[in-house]
């Protein structure tokens, strides 16, 4: 699986319906798609929020992207994400 890290910015109306039963469905949208959500963290600045997921695929990950912005109405930035250690073996090549 690869780890994504999906950066979300609200919109007015995303923030209006910003509770636990809404956040607990992003993670069930999430977990149906294959996928396992590592963590959920509000942010400070430009960002508000960053979800870190394991998903199987691209496609996976473009189908959550468009989910949770349907089901929150935020707009989300996806990008994969290699750990370091897998990346230092890349750059030792």
């Amino acid at each position: 699986m690869t780890t994504f890290f999906m950066f979300g910015s609200y919109s007015k109306e995303s923030l209006e319906g910003i509770d636990a039963l809404r956040t607990e469905k992003a993670k069930k949208l999430i977990q149906d798609a294959g996928g396992e959500t590592v963590g959920i963290y509000t942010l400070l600045g430009s960002t508000d929020l960053v979800l870190i997921v394991k998903l199987p695929d691209i496609e996976a990950a473009a189908k959550i992207s468009l989910g949770l912005s349907r089901l929150t109405g935020a707009r989300f930035q996806t990008a994969p994400a290699l750990d370091i250690d897998t990346f230092d073996a890349l750059a030792a090549e």
